[in-house]
């Protein structure tokens, strides 16, 4: 059984307070997700300053604000990172963040991140693409807005580096906030890891915890989800997140699906194995049988308890001689 990599994205929902950075952290921890993620970049290096925000952004905080001003209140400077660093390592939580340009790559690497995430919108960005995967670190990689053969380049372009599928997992994601049901289509989860033999995961978009427990059923391995201490926060990402309590669920619900996924093989399970003799039947006499008579099917039947002769040997009984008496009842 492996066990599912649980990622509680904190993203920017700190609002770019270290003090709500910390507090995600706790939250992170108490739910028993296995990492919390944030984001690094440079607003400078992300975006131009004419860019407008996506639709869901404009809906959560002024229409009026440039996407480069609302990053801008949201960086984490390089001590922020530091101390959030540290703070984890004292919870015994991973850290890790998702950076947006190549000197937020150097940062983080610098900093000794072990596992990079590679963003939906980076993709198709070959500098990051070779950058990273010249890292020779785990990578985590997010397809939302991509096509198979758009994954198929960006997974090549990680090789052509050296960087061993091994060290892939592809997530796959819906880049909508929150992300519709009816625009999940899961399956291509499983399409990504027939078609390209590499570890499989899910990033979560949409309302409550539903999809991405169906997604570990499916097969995931990696789970990205998500969360802040209020929904109702200013922010762009607050209202398509989980709030504690409901991360608390999540992990909860998947790591009990996870365990639920057992090994595979087909077997009596050590629980149910004393109800097998209760549970299943014997080859037993219908009416009294003398010695010398012969076995048919009117004087045999079939009843529990299952701690005599198999039912499976029923042809081969019939038309046999009976070498004993027997009651009723009494299995042969």
């Amino acid at each position: 059984m492996t066990k599912v990599f649980i990622i509680a994205e904190a993203g920017v929902n700190h609002n770019g307070s270290l003090e709500l950075a910390k507090k995600l952290v706790d939250a992170a921890v108490l739910s028993g997700a296995d990492a919390v993620k944030f984001q690094t970049f440079k607003a400078e290096k992300l975006v131009s300053k004419s860019a407008e925000k996506a639709q869901y952004q404009k809906q959560s905080g002024s229409q009026h604000e440039s996407q480069f001003d609302m990053l801008k209140k949201l960086e984490l400077d390089e001590a922020a990172h530091h101390e959030i660093i540290r703070y984890c390592s004292e919870k015994k939580i991973q850290f890790l963040s998702t950076p947006f340009d190549l000197g937020s790559i150097d940062l983080l690497h610098g900093l000794g991140m072990t596992t990079f995430k590679i963003p939906s919108g980076e993709i198709t960005n070959l500098p990051y693409l070779r950058k990273v995967a010249g890292l020779a670190k785990e990578v985590i990689l997010s397809t939302g807005m991509a096509n198979l053969g758009e994954v198929e380049a960006a997974l090549n372009q990680l090789s052509a580096q050296g960087l061993s599928r091994h060290n892939i997992t592809v997530l796959h994601a819906t880049t909508e906030y929150p992300c519709p049901l009816d625009e999940v289509n899961l399956r291509a989860m499983t399409t990504m890891r027939d078609a390209f033999a590499v570890r499989v995961g899910y990033s979560d978009h949409t309302p409550g915890i539903e999809v991405a427990t169906a997604a570990v059923a499916l097969g995931a391995e990696v789970i990205e989800k998500h969360f802040t201490l209020d929904r109702n926060m200013e922010g762009p990402d607050h209202q398509a997140s989980l709030e504690p309590d409901e991360l608390v669920a999540m992990v909860r619900a998947i790591r009990n699906i996870s365990i639920a996924l057992g090994d595979g093989i087909k077997k009596a399970s050590p629980s149910e194995s004393k109800n097998i003799a209760i549970s299943r039947k014997s080859i037993v006499a219908e009416v009294q049988i003398s010695a010398g008579d012969v076995f048919t099917d009117t004087n045999l039947t079939v009843k529990r308890p299952g701690n005599g002769m198999n039912p499976m040997r029923w042809d081969e009984i019939i038309g046999t001689t009976a070498q004993k008496n027997y009651a009723p009842d009494e299995p042969l």
